[in-house]
């Protein structure tokens, strides 16, 4: 799934390609907003890490889970 990540004080959003459900997103940028943790931790579909200090979060957008792509061109 697409999740794009605002930063406070940044000119371009984050843009990740997660194998993380809506639900485990929604879920771990809810204890980063409530203080349970002091970053936002998530891992795209290569195995890096993406931190974000939690109070510099301006939004977080997950998009629908990617399609496989079929046809020519790179995958």
């Amino acid at each position: 799934m697409e999740v794009k990540i605002g930063v406070q004080h940044a000119p371009r959003e984050i843009v990740l390609e997660s194998g993380q459900s809506a639900e485990e997103v929604e879920r771990v940028v809810a204890e980063a907003l409530t203080g349970k943790s002091q970053l936002l931790s998530l891992e795209d579909e290569k195995g890096r890490k993406v931190l974000v200090p939690a109070d510099r979060l301006a939004y977080v957008e997950c998009g629908e889970p990617t399609v496989r792509k079929v046809g020519f061109g790179p995958l």
